[in-house]
C-alpha cells in the first residue's frame, strides 16, 4: 500500500469535495489494477491509500499530473499552489507551507495594494496559482511570468470573468441553468477540483452573474471586469 498527498485542497463542504476528489480519482486510475480510499490531512491536502498490482504506477502517475504539496524549496524553484491570505501588503501562497508575494511585487498587476489587486483580478481565497520562490528563507515569492500572463489575459479578453472556488462543476453549472444565465456565458473552465472561472459573453455583465447565482452555491466568488 502506498500513501499519497496530492496538491488538492479539501475544503468548504469536505465530505462534497471528497467524493468529487473520489470520482475524479477513480476515473483516471479505471484502467489500473488499484483501489484507493480517500480522506485529507489536517492540512486540508487529498490524502490517498492505494493498494493493488498497479500501485506503484497510479501514485507516480497522480503525483506527476496533480503535483504534491512542498516543504523544502530554493529560490528559483517553481512551485503550484493555493491562495491562503489575502492582506494589504501581501498575499500568501500555500504551497505546502507559506510563501509570501509582497505588495511591491505586484505591481506588474498594475495600482494598488495587495487587496486591491486581488480584488481587481479576481484573486479570491484557495484560486489555484504559480509562484517563483525568490528567497527560500524567508519563504517569499513572486506570481510567475506565466501566471501574471493569464490574469491578464482574462482581464484584457474583452469579456468578464467570474471565478468560483468551493463549489463543483455540477452544482455550478446546475446554478447558472436555474438562473437562465446559460444563455450569458461561453463557458466553465476547470481550475482544480473545487475551482472554476466562467468566461461570460459580450455585454454580460460578471457583477450580475455573482448575484444570481451567489445564493444557490455557497462557494466564494470573484469577478474580473474586462478591461
Amino acid at each position: 500500500m502506498i500513501s499519497l498527498q496530492l496538491l488538492i485542497k479539501i475544503y468548504g463542504n469536505t465530505e462534497r469535495a471528497v467524493h468529487s476528489a473520489q470520482v475524479l480519482m477513480d476515473n483516471e486510475l479505471k484502467d489500473l489494477d488499484v483501489s484507493a480510499t480517500y480522506s485529507f490531512s489536517k492540512d486540508r491536502w487529498l490524502t490517498l491509500e492505494i493498494s493493488g498490482e498497479d500501485e506503484e504506477f497510479a501514485a507516480n502517475f497522480l503525483t506527476d499530473k496533480y503535483g504534491k504539496p512542498v516543504t523544502d524549496v530554493k529560490a528559483g524553484d517553481i512551485c503550484k499552489g493555493f491562495i491562503h491570505l489575502i492582506e494589504d501588503d501581501r498575499i500568501v501562497v500555500d504551497i505546502g507551507m507559506p510563501v509570501d508575494v509582497p505588495g511591491n511585487k505586484l505591481k506588474v498587476l498594475g495600482t494598488g495594494n495587495a487587496q486591491q489587486i486581488a480584488s481587481r483580478f479576481g484573486i479570491i481565497g484557495h484560486l489555484p496559482v504559480e509562484v517563483e520562490i525568490t528567497d527560500a528563507r524567508n519563504k517569499t515569492g513572486i506570481f510567475t511570468k506565466k501566471q501574471v500572463d493569464i490574469l491578464w489575459d482574462w482581464k484584457k479578453s474583452g469579456y468578464d470573468h467570474v471565478v468560483a472556488n468551493a463549489v463543483t462543476r455540477s452544482e455550478l453549472k446546475a446554478a447558472i441553468k436555474k438562473t437562465g444565465h446559460a444563455r450569458d456565458i461561453f463557458g466553465i473552465e476547470r481550475l482544480g477540483l473545487m475551482e472554476h472561472v466562467i468566461t461570460c459573453r459580450e455585454n454580460t455583465e460578471g457583477p450580475g452573474i455573482v448575484a444570481a447565482i451567489g445564493k444557490l452555491v455557497s462557494g466564494e466568488l470573484g469577478v474580473i471586469k474586462a478591461s
